[in-house]
């Protein structure tokens, strides 16, 4: 199995080379109901401005999201899900060259997306909502992210229980990513994704960061979502809007500790920390 670290990811015209840096993912939803941006981009014009701004602030990628999946959160359907995210899909690829991934579970969505300018697919559920994504990626051959969830984003954080947190969580990337090979879909092109704040608790999420390196047995790309989250709000007991410095320690160590790709509101202060953590863990 390739170690980590000497992986290279291709996705549009780049290609992201884990032995060099890590990647950042900006965070674009154009819903009116996510946890921290809900509603500020839901406008087409606001959500194209805001791309471009993350894409001059370093963005390695942009990832479009169109249902909010914050605990508690109910389905949309497939028909609203498009109307918000391919105007912004078709518009945001036209200004930059940054690659464009489409955050959904249906493989309808992401279909469409694709075929507006996505090249990228971050499914939650790793390909088990919807059977048909795995075709879907497989015949666009674009890199896909596997996540853990614990049931859906409706009923995940009601009372979540694990016997063995990083065992579970293995096994459940393990058995995804044998799915998906299986399916057809390139090894090289999977990324994996802990799923924070996705059916965990407080102490789950901060074990997830601190063992981390316990991922890397599965041989593939590491990405963490830390951005604002509710564990961060706990324990510094603050809003949304006041977790920034809380998000950059989180982002800080699940750097150190082997992530490889972070998916982040914050673009120009999230790129300032990566660029001082990969250098001292690289010594230059």
């Amino acid at each position: 199995m390739l170690k980590t670290e000497n992986q290279i990811i291709e996705i549009k015209n780049q290609k992201l080379d884990f032995s060099q840096r890590t990647y950042l993912m900006g965070v674009l939803n154009v819903t009116p109901d996510s946890f921290y941006d809900g509603g500020k981009f839901f406008d087409k014009k606001e959500a194209i401005k805001q791309g471009i701004k993350m894409a001059e602030e370093g963005a390695d990628i942009i990832d479009i999201g169109g249902e909010s999946t914050r605990p508690g959160s109910e389905s949309i359907s497939v028909e609203d899900e498009l109307s918000r995210v391919i105007p912004v899909m078709e518009g945001l690829v036209k200004e930059v060259d940054v690659p464009l991934s489409i955050d959904t579970y249906k493989s309808e969505v992401a279909k469409k997306a694709l075929e507006a300018g996505a090249s990228m697919v971050n499914d939650i559920s790793a390909l088990r909502f919807d059977p048909r994504m795995k075709n879907v990626i497989k015949d666009y051959e674009v890199p896909v992210v596997l996540m853990h969830i614990k049931g859906t984003p409706k009923d995940m954080q009601k009372n979540p229980h694990y016997d063995n947190l990083m065992g579970e969580i293995t096994g459940y990337l393990s058995e995804a990513i044998n799915v998906a090979e299986e399916s057809g879909i390139d090894e090289n092109k999977i990324i994996i994704d802990p799923g924070i704040g996705f059916g965990k608790r407080l102490e789950d999420n901060l074990e997830i960061i601190k063992k981390l390196s316990d991922l890397k047995s599965l041989g593939k790309p590491i990405l963490v979502g830390v951005s604002r989250k509710s564990f961060i709000g706990k324990i510094l007991e603050l809003q949304e809007n006041e977790r920034l410095e809380g998000s950059l320690a989180a982002l800080a160590v699940a750097i150190v500790n082997g992530a490889n790709i972070i998916r982040v509101h914050d673009v120009k202060e999230s790129k300032r920390v990566a660029r001082i953590v990969d250098s001292i863990k690289k010594g230059c």
